[in-house]
């Protein structure tokens, strides 16, 4: 089998950005979980890149008879979950700075009472 420039560079890439996605957790600037899913999403990138037709088992899996659009309608579910997760982070966020406002209007409330 021989490799091509893609499929090399493109492994390499996917090492780089697993890479820094680790070291961005280890500084505490990423959650395990935005990594582990950083690292299955450029996991995937290198194995398509190394072994192509791994896209016959997707498509496969999903009934879908074209590759290209087995993998068009795999990446919209993923992105349709990842907006989804990101909506719920996002509702979970403005719910703590409600309550975290509310508690410093009570304390400032109770500061003038005095």
């Amino acid at each position: 089998m021989e490799f091509t420039a893609y499929q090399i560079i493109t492994p390499l890439i996917s090492f780089v950005a697993i890479a820094y996605a680790w070291n961005l957790v280890f500084k505490q600037k990423k959650t395990i979980w935005e990594a582990l899913l950083w690292s299955v999403f450029w996991g995937f990138i290198s194995v398509i890149a190394i072994y192509p037709n791994s896209l016959d088992y997707l498509t496969a899996i999903t009934g879908i008879k074209d590759r290209e659009n087995a993998v068009m309608v795999t990446s919209l579910g993923v992105l349709f979950f990842i907006v989804f997760y990101l909506v719920i982070r996002l509702e979970n966020l403005e719910q703590r700075q409600t309550r975290m406002t509310r508690k410093l209007a009570l304390k400032d409330i109770d500061k003038t009472k005095k």
